[in-house]
């Protein structure tokens, strides 16, 4: 057995000591999730990600620069994520190779990085190549997507939220580690083809066998799963908006045969991103720009160069999920994909469970998106009309450390809340400001649902600790029970966590009371008859 196994052997076994136990989740969960002894000494400061396109092998090749920061005393290990079948060809730092270990989709530099010094700048350069994962239904089961458009061309994207942005390149794969100093993407790909990507424009550089590299350039924080690229045969036009910060710039890229159809779907763009200013605060990315692409699967929330494949439709592939009428209105993969810009994007949960800020606060967005477009009351219908897709099965909180997103009940339930908080409020323009605070004062930032939940209970001024807790860290829904006799209405919930109430209107067809409900059953003195309804601002049944 040589050096090498040797320390591996022993590395894992001192690994695996602090691992996560819990039975239902793998070793391998509990790497990919939580912070452990390979990542939680080092912060990414920038990436500066080099990319071949082998288009007729479906393979790629190339290397990631990482600059790292120490940020405590070092490990003799460093993780790495690089999902199978990729293969990872050597890690270099100082012109000198490391010994690399690979378990899995993580390979294990093996060092003694404990000579490097607390708060000291580091730089590691990895090398790879391989096969990538093809994506099976994208963008939720992502990977890969090597298609063809309509006249035979080639058209090449990737979509990796949830599978990981390591299915493609190496990269310190956790949610709650950005590069804060942004990153560089060079892509090289036939010179036939266009290669859009994540920020802006910097270098278009013809290469022998005629191919072409395009410098793209994210000057701010991101997500791994958002950097990705488009490659195909497409059309491009920009155009600017005065927003809260300035000029802004936005730019569109469709197939070349679809233009026409896109300049029509993609002229929404400009009110859409007035309106989100005005509700959420400044469009985040200004030094980015805003990109809309046409996409080879439905759609992704990729910072700077929002996907698009709605196939130029209204509505959810032409259906409306609120079963209102209005989704038939707009076209929702660009309104809910952008929304992500602020939530998911700009202000970002630290651990995958907790990505119901992403999903719950985006898709309340598309609500404030109607509100602007066709008024407050069809807002109200709108987002209502979409809770009809909530499925109660688990909650939305997954378990943390072991990169689990919970129930897909984050989008529409975690609307449902946002709903719910602002009819508590009683005060639009307060929820608006918090709104717009919430983006300001997690600028750029990953978040944990506790900081959510004490800034909302602060800014407020109302304790939304028990609305949190029976809406994201359980998935029963209360039931309000009551019958009326002798003259009093009697009610209680069932189903719900102790403490938990809220405020439900009582109209008898003549006037409106407000009742309490909690755990315990109450009374009312009521005159109303038999003939009881209960107005629906708030997520419950009845019986």
């Amino acid at each position: 057995m040589n050096k090498t196994s040797l320390l591996f052997i022993s590395f894992l076994v001192w690994y695996l000591l602090p691992a996560n136990t819990i039975l239902a989740y793998t070793h391998a969960d509990s790497l990919r999730g939580s912070n452990g002894n390979g990542r939680n000494w080092w912060d990414v400061q920038r990436y500066e990600l080099n990319v071949h396109f082998d288009i007729p092998h479906k393979s790629i090749s190339g290397y990631n620069k990482i600059d790292l920061l120490v940020t405590s005393a070092p490990h003799d290990s460093l993780q790495l994520d690089l999902q199978e079948p990729m293969i990872m060809d050597s890690v270099v730092c100082n012109n000198k190779a490391l010994s690399i270990a690979h378990e899995g989709n993580v390979w294990w530099v093996l060092y003694p990085f404990k000579e490097w010094a607390k708060n000291s700048k580091q730089s590691i350069i990895v090398y790879y190549h391989g096969v990538p994962k093809e994506a099976k239904l994208p963008p939720w089961e992502g990977g890969f997507v090597w298609s063809k458009d309509s006249t035979g061309k080639d058209w090449v994207a990737v979509a990796c939220q949830g599978l990981g942005a390591s299915c493609w390149w190496p990269c310190k794969d956790d949610q709650g580690d950005e590069p804060d100093k942004g990153q560089d993407i060079y892509l090289t790909a036939p010179a036939t083809f266009t290669c859009v990507s994540n920020g802006k424009l910097i270098a278009q550089q013809n290469k022998e066998q005629q191919e072409t590299q395009w410098h793209w350039q994210v000057k701010n924080p991101i997500n791994t799963y958002d950097i990705t690229f488009y490659l195909g045969d497409y059309i491009h036009w920009a155009d600017t908006i005065q927003g809260e910060k300035g000029t802004l710039q936005t730019d569109f890229y469709a197939l070349r045969y679809n233009e026409q159809k896109a300049r029509k779907q993609f002229a929404v763009v400009k009110s859409m991103l007035h309106c989100y200013e005005y509700w959420m605060g400044p469009f985040p990315w200004y030094e980015d720009g805003y990109k809309l692409v046409e996409a080879p699967y439905l759609g992704m929330e990729h910072q700077s160069a929002v996907a698009y494949g709605n196939a130029y439709k209204t509505g959810y592939k032409g259906t409306d999920r609120s079963k209102t009428d209005i989704g038939l209105s707009f076209d929702y993969i660009i309104i809910h994909e952008s929304a992500h810009e602020w939530w998911g994007n700009n202000v970002t949960a630290k651990d995958v469970a907790d990505n119901w800020i992403h999903e719950g606060i985006t898709t309340y967005a598309e609500s404030l998106f109607v509100e602007c477009m066709s008024g407050k009351e069809k807002g109200k219908d709108f987002c209502k009309g979409e809770w009809s897709n909530i499925r109660n099965d688990k909650p939305i909180i997954g378990d943390y450390l072991v990169n689990d997103d919970g129930s897909s009940d984050k989008y529409d339930k975690g609307a449902a809340l946002m709903y719910m908080i602002r009819t508590m409020m009683h005060d639009d323009e307060k929820f608006r400001q918090m709104l717009r605070g919430m983006s300001s004062t997690f600028y750029h930032t990953t978040v944990t649902t506790q900081q959510i939940e004490a800034y909302i209970n602060q800014f407020s001024g109302i304790n939304f600790t028990s609305i949190f807790d029976q809406y994201l860290r359980v998935n029963n829904i209360p039931i309000l029970e009551y019958y009326i006799k002798k003259g009093k209405i009697n009610y209680r919930f069932s189903n719900a966590l102790a403490g938990f109430t809220l405020p439900i209107q009582v109209n008898d067809g003549s006037r409106i009371q407000t009742i309490y409900p909690n755990a315990e059953w109450q009374s009312m003195r009521w005159n109303g008859g038999y003939d009881v309804s209960f107005i629906k601002d708030y997520l419950f049944t009845e019986k």
